[in-house]
C-alpha cells in the first residue's frame, strides 16, 4: 500500500524564511531569494529522500503569529521529518541553510513605519519600539523587537478586577452613625459634675435614644416616649423595655437620674374642657407609665396654657395640680416626677413666673413626685436675666426663695435669639444669642446644678452645599465639649474672651433681625393703648 506524501523540508524552509521576511519588511526580499537559491541544491537531494516515508505524528493546535512561534513551529517540523540515522550530513546540510537564512534577516535593517516618518517629520521623538537609525545598531533593535513580541506571547492573562458595588445610602448613613461625633467625658475628669447632653430621636424604639446620646459624647440624654404630635400610640412591647435596659447598661448610663423624657406638645392639662381634658391626661399618664418600664425617674411637661374665657390664671393653674395630684393616684406606686418646665410666657401659657410653679407644688399632695426644669431660653425670655455672673446669681436666688432649689431637677440649655422678656420661645446655639456665653459659664460652675441632667435643644438644621436642609448633630456634640470646657475656666482668660466674642459675631445678624421684629410689636401693642 502506498503511503501518503509528508510536506517537503524545503517547502517548510521557505515558509519560514517567509515568514520571517514578511515581519521584519519588504526590503530583505532579494537578499532571501539569493540566499535561498544557494541552499536549493542542498535541500534538493533530502527532498527526494523523504518521499514515501511514514506518516509523521499529527501537530499541535496552530499557536498565535509571532516571529518567535514560527521559528519554533519550523524547528518542530524539522524534528517531525528528521531522516533516518543513516542521513545525518543531508539534515546538517538543512540547519545550516536555515541559520544563514536566520543570520541573513538579522542583519536587515527594518522599514520605517508611516507614523515614524511622520513624526521624524515633526521633530517628535520616536516610540521605544522603533528601530534606532545609527549603525551598529540595527541588529541590536531587530532582536528588540523580537524580543519584545516573545515577552507579549508569554505574558500571562490578566483578570480585570471587577469594580466594587456602591454602598448604599443607608450603609453610608449606618457606618458614619457608628463612628462617634465626640468622646463621651469621665465625669470624675471633670472640676463639677455637669451631666451634659441633648435632646436625641428615638426613631426605630427609644432603645435607639441610648446610641444617638453616646453619638454626640453626651453625658444625659433626653427623648420622646412615643410620637408627640400623635393622640394614640402604640403600647411600649417588652423587648424594647429590655433593649432600652441593656442599652443603658452598656454605655454607663443612670436612666433613673440622667434621662429627661419629653412630654407631648399636644397636651395641655390647663384645659377647661373635660373631654379635652380627658384626652390629654390620659395622654400624660400613659407616658408615666413608659417611664416606669424604662426605669426613668424624670419627666418633663409643658404646664399648658389657659383658654380664653376660661377663668383666671389661678384656675388654670388650678386645674394642673389637680391633673397631677389625679396622675400620682392612678400611677402609685411609682417614683417617677413630673418635672414642670417653666415657659416663655407667650399667649396664654402658664409658668413664666417662678410663682406660677410654686402655686403649682403648693398645691400637689406628693411633693415627693413633682419639680422643676429651668429652661435658659424661656427664662431669658421671660425676663430673667442671666447674662451676667451678679444678674445669674440674683435670679437663682429668686428661684429658691419662692420654689425651691430642692424642687430643681432639671435644665434645659439654650441661647435665646430674641431679646430679655421677648416672651418668644426661639432657641439659638450657645454663645450666639442674646444670653451670650457668660450665662453659660456661670450655669456650669455653679454647685446649684451638678448632677442634673442639662440638655441642649439648640437648633442643628443647616443647609447643605445642594440647598438641601439637614440635621447636623456635630452641632450638639461640639456644644457639648464647648460646655464642659466651661467648667473650671476663668473666664477673664484671653481663650474665653476669643471664643465669647467669634459666637456673638457667629449670632449677630439673626439677633438685629428678632430686635428689629420686637421692636415693631412693641410700637404697634404702644398704638393700641
Amino acid at each position: 500500500m502506498t503511503l501518503p506524501l509528508r510536506q517537503s523540508p524545503r517547502k517548510t524552509k521557505v515558509a519560514s524564511a517567509g515568514a520571517e521576511r514578511k515581519l521584519l519588511g519588504t526590503g530583505a526580499d532579494r537578499q532571501l531569494a539569493s540566499l535561498t537559491a544557494q541552499t536549493t541544491e542542498a535541500m534538493g537531494s533530502t527532498t527526494a529522500r523523504t518521499r514515501g516515508r511514514p506518516k509523521a505524528a499529527t501537530a499541535p493546535a496552530p499557536e498565535p503569529r509571532s516571529l518567535t512561534t514560527k521559528t519554533t513551529r519550523a524547528s518542530r517540523t524539522r524534528k517531525e521529518e528528521a531522516p533516518a540515522e543513516d542521513e545525518p550530513s543531508n539534515v546538517k546540510d538543512m540547519d545550516r541553510a536555515a541559520s544563514k537564512i536566520k543570520t541573513a534577516v538579522n542583519g536587515i535593517p527594518a522599514k520605517p513605519s508611516a507614523a515614524s516618518l511622520k513624526r521624524k517629520a515633526k521633530n517628535e521623538p520616536q516610540e521605544e519600539e522603533e528601530v534606532d537609525e545609527k549603525p551598529g545598531f540595527k541588529a541590536a533593535a531587530a532582536t528588540k523587537i523580537r524580543a519584545k513580541v516573545k515577552a507579549e506571547e508569554d505574558k500571562p492573562e490578566v483578570k480585570v478586577a471587577t469594580k466594587p458595588a456602591k454602598k448604599s445610602k443607608a450603609a453610608k448613613k449606618a457606618k458614619s452613625d457608628d463612628e462617634p461625633l465626640a468622646l463621651r467625658t469621665d465625669i470624675t475628669q471633670l472640676h463639677k459634675a455637669m451631666y451634659i447632653g441633648a435632646h436625641v430621636s428615638s426613631a426605630g424604639g427609644v432603645q435607639n435614644s441610648v446610641p444617638n446620646a453616646v453619638h454626640i459624647g453626651g453625658n444625659a440624654f433626653a427623648l420622646f416616649l412615643k410620637s408627640q404630635r400623635k393622640w394614640q400610640n402604640p403600647a411600649l412591647a417588652d423587648d424594647v423595655c429590655k433593649a432600652f435596659h441593656a442599652a443603658c447598661a452598656e454605655h454607663g448610663f443612670d436612666a433613673a437620674r440622667h434621662c429627661l423624657p419629653h412630654g407631648s406638645y399636644l397636651v395641655n392639662l390647663a384645659q377647661p374642657e373635660k373631654a379635652k381634658l380627658d384626652q390629654a391626661y390620659t395622654n400624660f399618664v400613659d407616658d408615666l407609665r413608659r417611664c416606669d418600664a424604662l426605669g426613668i425617674c424624670l419627666y418633663n411637661f409643658h404646664p399648658g396654657a389657659a383658654v380664653a374665657g376660661s377663668g383666671t390664671r389661678e384656675s388654670a393653674l388650678a386645674r394642673i395640680a389637680a391633673a397631677l395630684n389625679r396622675a400620682h393616684a392612678d400611677t402609685a406606686p411609682s417614683r417617677v416626677v413630673t418635672v414642670i418646665e417653666n415657659m416663655a410666657g407667650q399667649g396664654t401659657t402658664v409658668g413664666d413666673r417662678f410663682e406660677d410653679l410654686a402655686t403649682i407644688i403648693a398645691q400637689i399632695d406628693d411633693k415627693t413626685r413633682v419639680g422643676v426644669c429651668i429652661d435658659t431660653c424661656h427664662a431669658f425670655a421671660a425676663g430673667y436675666d442671666l447674662r451676667t455672673p451678679e444678674s445669674f446669681d440674683n435670679v437663682i436666688a429668686e428661684f429658691d426663695r419662692i420654689v425651691g432649689l430642692q424642687y430643681l431637677r432639671a435644665v434645659h440649655l439654650n441661647d435665646s435669639k430674641a431679646p430679655l422678656a421677648s416672651h418668644r420661645d426661639l432657641h439659638a446655639n450657645i454663645g450666639t444669642g442674646y444670653l451670650g456665653l457668660r450665662a453659660f459659664h456661670s450655669l456650669v460652675n455653679n454647685d446649684a446644678f451638678a448632677g442634673l441632667p442639662m440638655v441642649l435643644e439648640t437648633p442643628i438644621d443647616r443647609v447643605g452645599s445642594d440647598g438641601k436642609e439637614f440635621e447636623d448633630r456635630q452641632v450638639w456634640a461640639d456644644e457639648i465639649k464647648l460646655l464642659e470646657s466651661l467648667i473650671g475656666m476663668d473666664p477673664e482668660s484671653q481663650t474665653f474672651k476669643t471664643k465669647e466674642k467669634a459666637l456673638q459675631a457667629e449670632g449677630a445678624k439673626e439677633r438685629e433681625r428678632l430686635q428689629e421684629q420686637v421692636n415693631k410689636k412693641s410700637a404697634k401693642d404702644a398704638k393700641r393703648k
